[in-house]
């Protein structure tokens, strides 16, 4: 019997881990031994099955015939270039070794690294990789979608720059094509396996919300596109029916059913359900019981009964921005720029639109941009958002923006090429030049090109950054010193030395002096008040620490008002989310910005302005700005 691979992927945090740990845990207790492997940078496996596990294959305590794995980038490009240049360094001297491994030294090689490891696991006849026997069931929790499609082009698109490379110079950025040819067949082989009917299928976690929906339905047409085609749902989050009685949630019921309908209407795939739970999923026992919901409509929305008694007086009653978080948000005389960074499916693109439609309703010349592949920045505005800045209507002092990476890329390239040619670079030079650049990790260049761009413009007092989840952000934060390798290896193997090198360097430099600068630059942490996101948003705050950047303000998502708080399950909730307040206060010593749950989906500019006159307390609101 094949093995059988099946994918999770979805808009960031509709619970994809969740239900691929509890679909893991099925299996493996159904007598198949079955692998759960996360490709997400921000891997919480761990998390979910509280446990260490990592890089390695490991068993989960507790639960026979099931093993965990979390790819981790960095191990993963060691092992890459380990193994693609063992019969280089058999074969040719020491200096031409050293060439070749400078030549992989760049962050392509750190994107198609973690690609090949996750393609080993599609390749189980035998890889090498110490695993051990072939396993029934190969469970893949995926990064959010936008990254997890980029993900699975990256086959079609290697193949081509290998074979297009050993037609020219033989070189690509990821090193010599001769050194990667097997790489190449082993990328063929992972797509033939995706496009397999019989032996993988893509599980769609989404819950019942436009955004979550418009990316299903995107993921689908480009999965699509590949020859993919065998696709399941699951509908996540789905609140209680018994909890019509709460008025808060009554209204989302409402919103949801109407959503519901909608799936049904344009995604006709198979699909499961499961009902919002009134605490996180984390441990066995929980993942047992999800399952049992997932597969056999045995549902336990409520893990204990709650007093009928009102709850005591919370600890986070206020929802209001504190004074302090405005000194952060403001500009003080010179340019700000705000990252609202975090896990996939905190609301970083709500709190950022609403942070932004506010500085710039206080009149400061405000920019608005994104840099996820799955932006929504339009979705919420209610206004199309488009690649280059342009005026928000109805808000003066706002400009919107998304950095698109394949617009980017065309661009990066273009210029490039004509800078080459203009100063005279010879044919031969500007060949290889184009064969670099025609490389797929040119996308993910290119965007940060456009980012430092916009981040040494003086044309704004205040840039906004809706980024991508968090793993992919820290990605982009750290290409600076990457990319200057990059150049190196560039300038080394095809071109001369050149002053826009020099300056490229030095722009890096700058925006990362001004990342550091606590009164140029606030990195606010958007999370809601459960185990998961938290830990996701403090390993990113450490690992920022490491290069000078501290946090400057949390975003606290989806808080239940107190006064809401009137039915066991909605009590359950309040209490869980109080808790974790606490432990955001004593994680993050920086003011902590509360953006309440709301009845509705946030969408459109006046949903934004009133709450944003609701989560900063009115504060400095402008009469003549209202519409």
């Amino acid at each position: 019997m094949k093995t059988q691979f099946i994918f999770f992927s979805g808009k960031g945090g509709v619970g994809k881990t969740s239900m691929a740990c509890a679909t893991a845990l099925r299996h493996a207790d159904e007598g198949r031994r079955t692998l759960i492997v996360t490709t997400d940078p921000a891997a919480n496996l761990s998390d979910v099955f509280e446990q260490s596990i990592g890089h390695n294959i490991t068993p989960i305590t507790g639960a026979p015939n099931l093993w965990a794995m979390e790819i981790d980038p960095d191990r993963a490009t060691e092992e890459y270039i380990d193994r693609a240049m063992a019969p280089i360094r058999a074969a040719f001297p020491p200096q031409m070794v050293q060439v070749m491994e400078e030549q992989m030294s760049g962050p392509c090689t750190a994107e198609v690294a973690a690609f090949d490891r996750f393609v080993d696991f599609l390749d189980l006849s035998g890889n090498g990789n110490g695993q051990p026997a072939r396993f029934e069931v190969v469970i893949f929790d995926t990064a959010p979608t936008g990254h997890t499609l980029r993900l699975i082009e990256l086959p079609a698109e290697w193949s081509r720059s290998i074979a297009e490379a050993e037609q020219g110079s033989g070189q690509t950025c990821i090193g010599p094509a001769a050194a990667i040819q097997e790489a190449r067949f082993k990328y063929e082989r992972a797509m033939q396996t995706m496009r397999d009917e019989a032996q993988t299928t893509f599980v769609f976690v989404l819950q019942p919300e436009a955004t979550s929906i418009k990316e299903t339905r995107r993921a689908i047409a480009e999965l699509d596109k590949l020859g993919i085609h065998t696709y399941r749902l699951i509908i996540n989050g789905i609140i209680p029916p018994a909890e019509a009685a709460n008025p808060l949630l009554a209204a989302r019921i409402q919103m949801q059913t109407g959503y519901l309908a909608q799936i049904e209407r344009d995604l006709p795939l198979p699909a499961r359900r499961m009902f919002l739970l009134d605490s996180e999923i984390k441990g066995l026992k929980r993942l047992r019981d999800v399952a049992k919901g997932l597969f056999d409509g045995q549902f336990e929305t409520t893990t204990a009964p709650a007093p009928d008694s009102a709850p005591p007086a919370p600890t986070f009653q206020p929802l209001a921005a504190p004074p302090e978080a405005f000194a952060r948000l403001l500009p003080n005389g010179q340019r700000r720029v705000l990252f609202f960074a975090g896990k996939g499916g905190v609301g970083k693109t709500v709190a950022s639109c609403l942070t932004a439609v506010w500085l710039a309703r206080q009149g400061c010349k405000t920019l608005l941009l994104t840099t996820d592949p799955a932006a929504h920045l339009g979705d919420v505005l209610g206004v199309p958002v488009g690649d280059q800045p342009a005026p928000v209507e109805a808000i003066p002092d706002l400009w919107a923006a998304k950095i698109d990476p394949k617009t980017a890329a065309e661009a990066y390239k273009q210029r490039i090429l004509d800078d080459a040619r203009r100063r005279g670079r010879p044919p031969e030079a500007i060949a290889v030049m184009e064969e670099e650049l025609n490389s797929p990790c040119t996308e993910e260049m290119a965007a940060f090109d456009r980012f430092i761009d916009y981040a040494t413009q003086d044309t704004w007092q205040v840039i906004v950054f809706d980024t991508a989840p968090t793993g992919h952000t820290l990605r982009l934060l750290e290409l600076p010193v990457d990319w200057s390798k990059q150049l190196d290896v560039k300038v080394f193997a095809s071109v001369d030395t050149t002053a826009a090198d020099d300056v490229a360097k030095q722009r890096f430099g700058q925006v990362i002096e001004m990342m550091r600068d606590p009164n140029q630059s606030t990195f606010a942490f958007v999370m809601y008040p459960e185990s998961t996101p938290i830990i996701e948003a403090y390993r990113a705050a450490e690992e920022l620490r490491t290069v000078g950047i501290e946090p400057g303000l949390v975003v606290a998502n989806f808080i239940i008002p107190p006064e809401q708080a009137t039915t066991p399950f909605v009590r359950a909730r309040r209490a869980m989310q109080e808790k974790y307040l606490a432990e955001i206060s004593h994680r993050f010593p920086v003011p902590v910005v509360q953006i309440p749950l709301l009845p509705n989906e946030v969408s459109g500019l006046e949903h934004l302005i009133e709450l944003g006159k609701r989560v900063f307390n009115g504060a400095g609101e402008p009469e003549a700005r209202r519409i």
